[in-house]
């Protein structure tokens, strides 16, 4: 027979306060915020996620479709047609990438709806086979331009970042950009830098969206939109983080660690590790606590995730035996 730990509240840690610029709208009573980017651009969130879309006079073009926010999608366009007097039925689905969290709910909208993403999209949700993320049927390779219903929508692929298949989705019209699990506006990174699988392409990808002409950001996560303001912050943050993670690694001596566990060496090797990130972590967090929601939460799962990045792929700190 199982049983249920019960939690106390008063047993968990306190954090920083969330600064209030890192919040958004309110979420109406179906649990779902709906505004408009520009003209016929709107974006939805719950929160925690983020979708947009895209009226047109050939139907509606979705841009990710996240299962937090599920069928309030569909509502959102609902609410949106009606309060414009324009079709509400879904044409197109553009997947950003094909990641679970992002597209979970692809399965919502009818089989008829073309699905555009890139070809390492297709792959991979061929590989997974979940009936929730139907693979998109149109592909392309490094760059691709949409023309729906007299609109314009610019899809790009730099290389694996987030994902192997992540791309840039850039509505020139619309002065708007959608690059989703790299920058969260007005917040640090959650685990492992948004749990990325490509530290370079990762931190290299702002660079590339800010080469873009843009306004609106839509970065997939949190509560509101984001500016081109928040994604050089995140920029910072990331160099600043960098930087001292490599005086971790060059200036913390890690004998102790050693001699302490002896012929256990992955125990020494995990205390070297997390201290070496702990000790990179600190300045940053002292830094960006009160500017970035959650820097005293995440900034040391990320900064462990990018050191391994350097030390691997960059080859920083790497020693060759004499």
């Amino acid at each position: 027979m199982s049983t249920t730990e019960t939690i106390n509240p008063t047993d968990l840690p306190d954090y920083a306060p969330v600064p209030r610029s890192a919040i958004g709208p309110a979420l109406n009573e179906q649990g779902y915020y709906v505004g408009r980017v520009e003209r016929n651009l709107y974006w939805i969130t719950d929160g925690t996620y983020q979708s947009a879309f895209l009226t047109t006079s050939d139907g509606v073009v979705v841009l990710d479709a996240p299962p937090t926010i599920g069928n309030n999608i569909q509502r959102a366009i609902d609410e949106i047609a009606s309060a414009n007097g324009v079709s509400n039925k879904v044409s197109y689905l553009v997947y950003s990438h094909h990641h679970a969290d992002h597209v979970g709910a692809a399965s919502l909208f009818d089989k008829s709806v073309t699905r555009i993403g890139h070809e390492e999209t297709r792959r991979l949700l061929l590989r997974d086979d979940d009936p929730a993320r139907p693979p998109n049927e149109e592909t392309f390779q490094d760059r691709r331009t949409l023309e729906i219903g007299g609109e314009r929508i610019d899809l790009a692929w730099f290389g694996a970042n987030h994902s192997p298949d992540n791309i840039i989705i850039h509505l020139p019209d619309h002065d708007a950009l959608m690059l989703i699990d790299i920058v969260n506006p007005g917040w640090v990174p959650v685990y492992n830098s948004n749990l990325t699988e490509d530290i370079p392409g990762y931190i290299e990808a702002p660079a590339n969206a800010l080469a873009y002409s843009w306004k609106h950001f839509i970065g997939g996560h949190l509560g509101r939109l984001g500016t081109r303001d928040d994604v050089t912050l995140h920029q910072q943050y990331m160099a600043d983080l960098d930087a001292s993670i490599r005086q971790a690694i060059d200036t913390l001596d890690p004998t102790a660690f050693y001699v302490k566990y002896g012929e256990n060496v992955w125990a020494a090797v995990k205390a070297h590790l997390d201290a070496t990130a702990a000790a990179a972590a600190k300045p940053v967090i002292e830094k960006y606590t009160g500017v970035l929601a959650a820097a005293d939460v995440f900034t040391e799962h990320t900064a462990f995730w990018v050191m391994e990045s350097i030390r691997l792929d960059l080859g920083y700190g790497s020693q060759v035996h004499p």
